[in-house]
C-alpha cells in the first residue's frame, strides 16, 4: 500500500485529502509544514508527497526545491488555491509533478495521484530490474549512416533509463559526451579529418566530410561501440579504424589557449561529464567510465 505523506498548515485540509486516499487504498502520513515534511522523509521516505504551497516555517515551493535537489525521485504534487497560481508554476518548474486545486479535491486528487503512482510503480520495476542486473555487454558497428549515431545513442540511453542509472539530465550529460566520442572516432579517425578545419567555418568541414565517405580508403571503416553495463558503473569504449594520434600530444582542454577553439570542445565535454577518459597507446580508442550517483 502506497504511503502519501500529506503537508498542510490546515488540520482541515490534511483530514480531507487523508480521506481522499484511504478512500483509494492509499496510506497518508502528516506533516504541518515544510521543515516537518523533510524530516519524515529523511526519517522514513514515503512514496509521494501531497503539499499545499503556502505554510509557515518552509512552504511548498521550497519544499519541492529541497525534494528535487535531495531526493529526486521523490514525485511531489501540489495542493493549490486561489491566488497561489504563480507559486504553483514555479513549483512545476522546480519539479513538481503535479497538481490539484483544493476547491476540486475530492473529485480530482485520486486521478491526479493514480498518475503518479503509475509511474512511481514504473520506478520501482526498474530498480527492480537494476536489482537483477549482474552485467550486460553489446557492441554496435557505425559506418556513416546520417542518423546512425543518434539512433544509437537513443538506444545506449534507453538501457540506463530502464534500471534507473541516472535521472535526466545526467541522461543528457552521458548522451552529449557519446556523441562526442562518436563524432571524433567518425570524423578525426576514419575520415581523418584535421579538426582545425572546423576554425575555416562548417561548411567548409562539412563538404570534405561528404567527399571521404565515399572515398577510398575512408568509405569502408567502421567504428565499433562496446557498452558495458552494470548497477553501479557503465563503460564505453569507441573504436576507429583509422591511423591513430599521439596521445601523449593531446592538449589540455581547460587551457586558456584551447578552451574557446571548436576543436577542444569534444575532450573538454568528455572528461567533464564522464568520470574516466582513457586513451589506447595509439589513439583510435577511448573508454569512458561513468558511475551511478548516489542520492
Amino acid at each position: 500500500m502506497e504511503r502519501i505523506l500529506v503537508v498542510d498548515d490546515s488540520q482541515e485540509a490534511r483530514d480531507l485529502a487523508g480521506e481522499c486516499l484511504r478512500d483509494h487504498g492509499m496510506t497518508p502520513i502528516f506533516a504541518c509544514n515544510g521543515r516537518e515534511a523533510m524530516s519524515a522523509i529523511e526519517d522514513h521516505p514515503p512514496d509521494a508527497v501531497l503539499t499545499d504551497l503556502h505554510m509557515p516555517e518552509m512552504d511548498g515551493l521550497e519544499l519541492v526545491r529541497l525534494v528535487r535537489s535531495r531526493f529526486s525521485g521523490l514525485p511531489v504534487v501540489l495542493m493549490t488555491s486561489q491566488g497561489s497560481e504563480e507559486t504553483a508554476v514555479s513549483a512545476l518548474r522546480a519539479g513538481a509533478l503535479s497538481y490539484v486545486p483544493k476547491a476540486k479535491l475530492r473529485n480530482n486528487l485520486c486521478d491526479a495521484m493514480g498518475m503518479v503512482m503509475a509511474a512511481v510503480e514504473e520506478r520501482r520495476f526498474r530498480e527492480r530490474t537494476r536489482s537483477l542486473l549482474e552485467h550486460s555487454e553489446a557492441s554496435f558497428l557505425l559506418g556513416y549512416e546520417m542518423d546512425g549515431p543518434n539512433a544509437l545513442i537513443s538506444h545506449l540511453q534507453g538501457n540506463l533509463r530502464q534500471v534507473n542509472f541516472c535521472d535526466d539530465t545526467e541522461l543528457f550529460q552521458i548522451g552529449t559526451a557519446l556523441a562526442e566520442a562518436l563524432s571524433n572516432a567518425i570524423d578525426h579517425g576514419n575520415l581523418e579529418l584535421d579538426s582545425a578545419i572546423r576554425e575555416q567555418g562548417a561548411d567548409v568541414y562539412a563538404e570534405l566530410r561528404q567527399q571521404r565517405a565515399t572515398q577510398d580508403p575512408y568509405r569502408d571503416r567502421r567504428v565499433r561501440v562496446t557498452e558495458t553495463l552494470r548497477p553501479d558503473v557503465v563503460q564505453y569504449r569507441v573504436q576507429d579504424e583509422g591511423k591513430g594520434f599521439d596521445v601523449s600530444c593531446v592538449p589540455d582542454p581547460l587551457h586558456p589557449d584551447c578552451l574557446l577553439k571548436v576543436s577542444g570542445r569534444g575532450l573538454l565535454l568528455l572528461r567533464t561529464f564522464m568520470d574516466d577518459v582513457t586513451f589506447n597507446a595509439t589513439g583510435s580508442e577511448v573508454t569512458m567510465t561513468r558511475r551511478r550517483r548516489t542520492t
